[in-house]
Parts: C-alpha cells; structure tokens; sequence
C-alpha cells in the first residue's frame, strides 16, 4: 500500500523525491521475493500433500489385501466347518448301526449266557455292554450336534413358556428320582426354531439336575427384554463350576468329571451354544463352585419377536 501511495503522489507532484529508480526496484526486489516464497511454499504444500496422498493410498491397498485375506480365510474356515460337519454326520449316521447290532447281541449274551459263564468272562461282558451304551450316546450325541445346521427348520414364533412346560412333562421321571424342583417366570414368545428351543432347554434343564449339590435341585427360568432381543437364564443350586472352565464347557467332548461321577458324553453343552448361534445369539455361564450356576443365552430380534 505504501509503494502504491508513493507512486500516486508522484504522479500528482505531490510527495518526497522520485521513487524511480531507488525505492522501486527495491519494492520490485521485495515482490520477486514474496512471490519466490509463495512459489517455494506452495512446492512445499504440494509436495506434502502428495505424499500424504501416496501414504494413504498405501495403506487403503494394505488394508485391501488384508480384508482379501481375511475373507478366503472365512471363507476357507466356513468350507472347512461344513466338510468336517458334513463328516460328522456321515460319520455317526454310519455308525449307528454297527454298535446297535454289537450293543443289542452283547445285551443277549448277558442275559442268556451269564449263567454259564465264569465270572471274568461275565465281567468282561459287562465292560463290552457298558462300552457300547456309552458309544452309542457318543454317536447321537454327535449326530445331533451336526444336524443342528444340516436339519435346522425354518424359525418361526414360539412360546417359550410352552416350550419350557413340554421339557418339564418330558423329564418328569428324572425330576420325580432327584425330588427337583422346576420354576419359571413368564418367558416371552420368540422367532425360532421349536425343536431346537425344546431340546436348548432340555439339555440345559437336564445339567442342572445331572450336576446337583447336596440338596435337592431347584431350577429357575427366567428372561428379560433387551433392546436386540431377549436374555434367558437357568439358574440352579448345584456343584458349581471353576471359573478357568466356564469356558470350556462349551467346546466339544469336554467333561470337568469322570464317568464314574456324573455319566455323559461332554456334547450337551456343545449342542446348546450350536443351537443358541444358529439363533444368532450368544451363550455364556456364571459359576461358583458350591454355589450353582446360572447360564444365560440370547436369541436376538427377529422382526417378530413379542412380549
């Protein structure tokens, strides 16, 4: 702005002495300097942002290739889930009958022929009943864990409450044996599989009793709405369980006892976190040893799912 006055009073004669030719190429000099600076500034700026540019791209291909490996891994992982189901199925379907005719002419033997048998020999036909009852439990055991997905049936809605009430009438005769005592608060109705709801709650109803304390067992059933769905628990005063295998429980063929202590195959817990993902929801147990447990499993909102 001064330079420009400076040459406007010029102009008029008005003003100092000429600013031509001392102050104006010195104010030339100082614009060529500006100008140099705003040129270098603007390289600089241009030059910075380009390598931000190049930095993300970078990383946006990095992240690209690792999404790209993650999904065949899925991908893999998934194929690999339904080969090994798939075999399973076969597996067990196969075997049923074999260790049904071995179970079933075991059973004669024992019963015709124990009389004229020594008492070794009457022994080692126990074991080979016993082992095959045990081998059959194992194989239907493993065959409705792998038939939770292949013959899932569509979900439709039901009421939980009648669901419970079924299992109840089903395993009356082991509750009457272990003097139980079964409760339950109003459960709701959800979208779901009723068969898989049916044997979700006998199998968990089941454990309870299985694994009782030195009382009698009492069993409560409850649920509360979430904003996703629903929350169901099945508290009971059982033996409890070690914190370091509340997650263990849930993995296939895996006992926390012997056989002699509480008889099983270590599926049924498998099957309830099968049949709860299938649903979409997740299946999970607080435990103290002595002082029972409480498993909890969600089944999410389905679109239809009613108080």
């Amino acid at each position: 702005m001064g330079l420009i006055l400076a040459i406007a009073l010029q102009v008029r004669g008005e003003g100092p002495s000429p600013i031509w030719p001392v102050d104006l190429p010195l104010a030339g000099l100082f614009i060529v300097i500006i100008l140099s600076w705003f040129v270098l500034g603007s390289a600089v700026i241009h030059r910075f942002h380009r390598r931000e540019v190049v930095l993300i791209e970078n990383q946006l291909r990095e992240i690209q290739t690792v999404e790209k490996q993650l999904e065949q891994r899925t991908q893999e992982l998934e194929r690999s889930n339904k080969d090994l189901v798939q075999f399973a199925y076969v597996a067990s379907h196969d075997l049923r009958a074999p260790v049904r005719a071995i179970k079933s002419f075991s059973q004669i033997l024992e019963k015709d022929y124990s009389e004229k048998l020594d008492a070794e020999a009457n022994e080692c036909l126990g074991f080979i009943v016993n082992g095959a009852g045990r081998l059959e439990t194992l194989i239907n055991d493993l065959l409705a864990y792998s038939r939770v997905d292949t013959q899932g049936k569509a979900f439709v809605p039901v009421d939980t409450s009648e669901v419970l009430d079924q299992v109840v009438g089903d395993l009356r005769l082991d509750i009457e044996d272990s003097q139980a005592e079964i409760t339950r608060d109003a459960l709701p109705v959800v979208v779901a599989d009723a068969s898989q709801m049916t044997q979700l709650f006998q199998n968990l109803i089941s454990n309870a009793i299985k694994f009782q304390g030195p009382e009698p067992p009492k069993v409560h059933v409850a649920a509360r709405k979430e904003d996703d769905g629903w929350i169901f628990s099945v508290k009971d005063n059982g033996i409890g369980i070690e914190a370091q295998h509340t997650e263990r429980i849930f993995a296939m063929f895996q006992r926390l006892h012997t056989q002699d202590e509480y008889p099983g195959t270590g599926m049924g817990s498998a099957i309830c976190k099968k049949i709860v993902e299938r649903h979409g929801g997740n299946i999970w147990v607080q435990s103290e040893v002595g002082m029972g447990s409480t498993f909890y499993f969600s089944i999410p909102s389905q679109g239809e799912n009613v108080a």
